[in-house]
């Protein structure tokens, strides 16, 4: 039988996200691509170049085939899970420290409106999946003549 300790992990990382809830909500502005900010599983780092937004998530061990990312109405969505990693029960562990998240998450992204829903791709690799999305070309900015 495995023990555990007597607060649930759940607790702690409840209070971590409060205290970065509030810190968000004093200390930062919003920027024009928002994710949850929480810092929650998976990390993922977010930026863009003129022509796309680049989405690096970062889900070492996890098999990308039970990865699921889709775009609908400009909201991007990664959801998976995490299988426990637990010591087999008939060796009689006692775990102390469990900081490995598991089970099931989901990541949602606001993107912004000039996105190209059709010019997206998705590439796993070293645990690390990149999530490129083309910007549509009709949105550069250009001069108008006055007639």
């Amino acid at each position: 039988m495995i023990y555990r300790a007597q607060f649930p992990r759940h607790f702690f990382t409840e209070l971590d996200r409060l205290q970065r809830d509030m810190q968000q909500a004093f200390l930062s502005s919003s920027p024009s691509i928002r994710g949850l900010g929480r810092g929650g599983y998976p990390a993922m780092n977010i930026g863009h170049t003129p022509g796309s937004v680049e989405i690096y998530v970062f889900l070492p061990g996890i098999d990308p085939k039970g990865i699921e990312v889709h775009v609908e109405k400009g909201v991007l969505v990664i959801a998976g899970e995490r299988k426990a990693d637990v010591p087999d029960e008939s060796d009689k562990s006692i775990v102390h420290i469990d900081e490995r998240f598991a089970g099931r998450f989901r990541r949602v992204v606001a993107l912004p409106d000039d996105i190209d829903p059709d010019r997206i791709e998705a590439r796993y690799r070293d645990g690390v999946l990149h999530i490129c999305i083309q910007r549509r070309a009709t949105t550069q900015p250009r001069q108008i003549a006055i007639q």
